[in-house]
């Protein structure tokens, strides 16, 4: 029965049911977390062939001893591996480190401090205030890297087909304070969208009315993380390749999510010009990258058909958790109006909006029957939900078991926060 039609009498006898549910819920001592979208156990198991792949033989295929200094681009191989991965050419890559984060950290840093390969000069020179355009919901460290650097933050609505590029393009006009728009193209984190070719086309054409020095953070992070059958997203560079913007695309990716999650490695990727001055600024940083991680994931995954061959097995272990997630939410909530959220094809988060004012008060209540949720906010720039609605939930990591029941939780907290708003 919809809420809406019910009597304040039934309305209480609901509440009077749900809150012994919710006592239950307490008196069961849980100890749950779908707080981060870490790969489990399981997935990470799918990559112990790592672990000895060289057997003692770390010369790679341009006769270097990958166990010596220098290689800061990376291996010649690791860099035609990360070009698949990305859609671009092997020498519009370079590898570093393991954590395409860090990648991010420094790029935005160098940019700040000595401004980007495509010019107008360090930003920390700006007369006026740096700012960015944040699509959201979003990527909580995205918007970390933001406050870090004062880069001061503008939210932008999420379409199915990605950014409001209406919002986008009217905002880039009238304002050359905007330096910069972050981009998750594939599977956006945490609703999920992939962008439309239309979508690629008008941020790749950005650049021909923002300000000098704009540039698109494409973030890449999940892009062979399918949940049912692959898709593709249109490759930005040769779009704006022709449109002579590619000094304004500044790419990442990494192996975070599909060999081990702390021992992978993270790709940057761009025109000559962006890489030259980044590569600029590494240098000062490394003599060079762990060439011997990249060797052994290269003769481990071979190229992007390994790398899909193996993105099956995280597939075969995400699909049920995700379908578990839909059941719950299909079951407990579909039928009365009380939220609404994305059923996504591919990356590690489903994104559950509920009714305006209740996002806090669900993660608080199901805290307090034992379930870690990813604070309510974190999905918006400063942790500031204007609508107090969003709630992220990553269901990768715990047991199926443990999915299940967090998500039996989580319905009744919603349920029991709706209702008791509702009469309050």
């Amino acid at each position: 029965m919809n809420q809406k039609s019910m009597s304040d009498d039934q309305l209480r006898a609901q509440l009077q049911q749900l809150e012994e549910e919710f006592a239950a819920h307490k008196a069961a001592g849980l100890n749950l977390d779908l707080t981060r979208g870490k790969p489990s156990i399981a997935q990470l198991d799918l990559s112990s062939a790592l672990d000895g792949v060289l057997d003692g033989d770390f010369v790679a295929s341009d006769g270097s001893d990958t166990r010596g200094y220098g290689g800061l681009d990376g291996l010649p191989e690791a860099k035609h591996m990360g070009a698949q991965l990305m859609g671009l050419a092997p020498e519009q890559v370079i590898i570093g480190g393991n954590s395409s984060l860090t990648l991010m950290y420094l790029y935005l840093m160098h940019c700040v401090n000595f401004g980007p390969g495509a010019g107008g000069g360090p930003w920390r020179d700006s007369a006026t205030p740096i700012r960015f355009l944040c699509p959201v919901p979003g990527y909580d460290r995205h918007f970390t890297i933001c406050e870090e650097f004062g880069l001061q933050m503008i939210n932008i609505a999420m379409t199915d087909d990605g950014p409001d590029m209406e919002q986008v393009e009217a905002l880039v006009a009238k304002d050359p304070g905007i330096k910069g728009i972050w981009c998750v193209p594939k599977y956006s984190n945490p609703s999920g969208e992939i962008y439309s070719a239309e979508t690629v086309r008008r941020i790749a054409a950005l650049a021909k009315t923002a300000g000098p020095g704009f540039q698109v953070i494409w973030d890449n992070a999940y892009a062979v993380h399918d949940l049912d059958e692959t898709h593709a997203v249109t490759d930005i560079m040769p779009i704006a390749e022709t449109l002579g913007t590619a000094d304004s695309i500044v790419f990442f990716a990494s192996t975070s999510k599909i060999t081990f999650a702390g021992a992978g490695l993270a790709f940057a990727g761009g025109s000559a010009a962006t890489l030259d001055s980044f590569r600029h600024r590494l240098s000062m940083l490394t003599i060079g990258p762990d060439k011997v991680n990249q060797l052994r994931h290269v003769r481990f995954l071979k190229d992007v058909n390994g790398i899909r061959e193996l993105m099956d097995g995280h597939r075969q272990i995400l699909q049920p958790k995700f379908a578990a997630v839909q059941q719950h939410l299909h079951d407990g909530l579909g039928n009365l109006d009380l939220a609404r959220w994305t059923d996504p094809a591919g990356g590690y988060f489903v994104s559950v909006d509920t009714q305006p004012g209740l996002a806090k008060a669900v993660v608080e209540l199901a805290a307090e029957a034992g379930v870690k949720l990813t604070p309510a906010g974190a999905a918006f720039p400063y942790g500031n939900d204007p609508k107090d609605c969003n709630i992220r939930l990553a269901p990768s990591y715990p047991p199926l078991e443990d999915v299940n029941r967090a998500m039996q939780v989580f319905v009744t907290c919603v349920k029991l926060a709706t209702l008791r708003q509702q009469l309050t």
